[in-house]
C-alpha cells in the first residue's frame, strides 16, 4: 500500500485553518441564511478498498482480476478535496468540484493463464508461471450543479447533475516464456443525475447524503456509475468543522473503438471502491 501523501494533507489543513478564515474575517454576517454555507472546501484521509477488473479485446479473452490475479494493493489511503459554491443569493444553486487520485502498480509471477486480443483481433495467451508486471492509474474529478427545491432550516434536499472525467491508465507487461505488453488509456467524461440532501440535526451537528446514477449505450459503447455517499459532521467553531463519511462507487465501461469522446481502446473495465474519510471542513 502507498503511503500518504501527508505533505499535502497538512499543506491543505495549513491552509483551511489559517489562511482562508483570516481572509474571510471582514465579511458581512450571513446568520439570516440559515445553516446553509456560501462557500465550502473540504480535505482530508481517504481509506478505500478497491476492487477492480480488466478485459483486452471484446471477444476472445478472460477477465482480469487485477487485484488477486496481477498482485495489484486491494486497499488505499490518498488525499481527497472537494469544494462547493452557492452562488444565488437565496442559496439554492451550488456548484460542487471533487478530486482524488488512486495509482498502484505490482508485480506477480501469475497462477492462471491469461488471454487476451490484439489490435487484429489474434488470440494471444501469458502462461502460468510468467513474471506480471501491471499498473492502474486513475484520477476522479467531478463537477457538478444542484437545484435545492426544498430548502429550510433544518432540510437541504436537491436535484443534481454533473459529469466525471476519469483519467484511466491500465496495462500489463509480460517477461520470460512470452514477451508481452497490453495497455489502454482514456480520459471518459460520464454524465450523472442524483440527488443530494443535508440535514441540520442542530447547530452543530449534520448529516450529509447523496446519490448518482449514470447508464449509457451508444454504439460500442457502454458505461454505468452507481455512487452513493454519507457523512456525519461536527462543527464546533465558527469557520471550521470536522467530519467522517463513508461512499462507495462502481464503474462499468466497455469500448470498442472510439464512439464515445475519449475513448480510444477496446475492452472492458470494471472498478469500484469502499471508502471512509477522515476531513476538514471550512466554510462561511
Amino acid at each position: 500500500m502507498k503511503p500518504l501523501p501527508l505533505r499535502k494533507l497538512l499543506l491543505a489543513v495549513i491552509v483551511v485553518v489559517f489562511f482562508i478564515p483570516s481572509a474571510s474575517w471582514g465579511m458581512e454576517s450571513d446568520a439570516n441564511k440559515g445553516p446553509w454555507e456560501k462557500f465550502g472546501l473540504q480535505a482530508g484521509y481517504f481509506l478505500t478498498s478497491v476492487d477492480s477488473g480488466l478485459r483486452f479485446g471484446t471477444g476472445l479473452g478472460v477477465d482480469i482480476d487485477v487485484e488477486d490475479l496481477l498482485g495489484l494493493d486491494s486497499t488505499n489511503s490518498v488525499f481527497r478535496a472537494n469544494a462547493l459554491w452557492r452562488f444565488s443569493d437565496n442559496r439554492r444553486h451550488r456548484l460542487d468540484l471533487s478530486w482524488f487520485s488512486l495509482n498502484r502498480d505490482g508485480t506477480r509471477q501469475i497462477g492462471q493463464d491469461i488471454v487476451f486480443e490484439d489490435k487484429d483481433g489474434n488470440e494471444i495467451t501469458i502462461d502460468a508461471g510468467t513474471n506480471v508486471n501491471a499498473y492502474f492509474d486513475l484520477d476522479i474529478y467531478e463537477l457538478s450543479y444542484s437545484y435545492s427545491f426544498l430548502q429550510d432550516e433544518r432540510l437541504d434536499l436537491a436535484v443534481q447533475i454533473g459529469a466525471y472525467v476519469m483519467p484511466i491508465d491500465v496495462g500489463l507487461s509480460a517477461t520470460g516464456l512470452v514477451n508481452e505488453e497490453r495497455s489502454a488509456s482514456f480520459t471518459a467524461p460520464l454524465p450523472v443525475l442524483g440527488l443530494r440532501m443535508d440535514v441540520a440535526l442542530t447547530p452543530h451537528w449534520f448529516v450529509r447524503t447523496g446519490a448518482q446514477v449514470f447508464y449509457l449505450e451508444y454504439d460500442n459503447f457502454s458505461g454505468s456509475i452507481l455512487q452513493v455517499n454519507a457523512a456525519l459532521e461536527y462543527k464546533p467553531w465558527d469557520y471550521l468543522g470536522i467530519g467522517l463519511g463513508f461512499d462507495t462507487m462502481k464503474i462499468s465501461v466497455e469500448a470498442e473503438g472510439e464512439d464515445w469522446p475519449g475513448v480510444d481502446f477496446n475492452g472492458t473495465i470494471d472498478f469500484g471502491y469502499n471508502g471512509l474519510q477522515l476531513y476538514l471542513r471550512f466554510f462561511y
